[in-house]
């Protein structure tokens, strides 16, 4: 979920290995040539999980070993979460609401997430799938990017 860490831990591990990091957002933003929450303000959050989906597919795509920071809505759709599965070893950076909350910049564009309610109920509501990709889980609260990468 946006907030724990993924491209912060995903530009460590890059650092570390000398894999590329290629995240999502930045696959969504040449495909679109549109922010995100620009996509969510206008077209709503069905296409943008669509968006998404078709950047996650096109990371998927690339030489590997590569560093992907997957969206979270990935996990929604069963063919993405197949394609999870399959693509490689999958970390699933675990945080607290309360975590994700501090992380999450001013909000702008970030939906509900400056709710700590809405982040709970996410959260809650999407751990069995997250679980069901996940080749291996790290809590991130209260450790630094290269803690987590380590």
């Amino acid at each position: 979920m946006m907030g724990a860490g993924k491209t912060a831990v995903g530009r460590e591990l890059s650092a570390a290995t000398g894999w590329p990091y290629v995240d999502n957002e930045e696959v969504l933003r040449r495909q679109t040539g549109r922010e995100p929450a620009e996509i969510r303000a206008t077209e709503g959050e069905d296409v943008l999980d669509l968006a998404e989906s078709a950047a996650f597919d096109e990371a998927l795509g690339l030489e590997p070993p590569t560093i992907i920071g997957v969206a979270a809505a990935a996990v929604l759709d069963p063919a993405a979460r197949e394609a999870l599965r399959e693509g490689g070893h999958v970390v699933w950076l675990r945080a607290r609401a309360e975590t994700m909350l501090g992380r999450v910049a001013s909000g702008s564009g970030q939906g509900e997430a400056t709710d700590l309610d809405w982040l709970r109920r996410r959260a809650r509501d999407h751990q069995m799938l997250y679980q069901s990709v996940a080749s291996q889980i790290v809590d991130v609260d209260d450790r630094t990017p290269a803690e987590i990468a380590g």
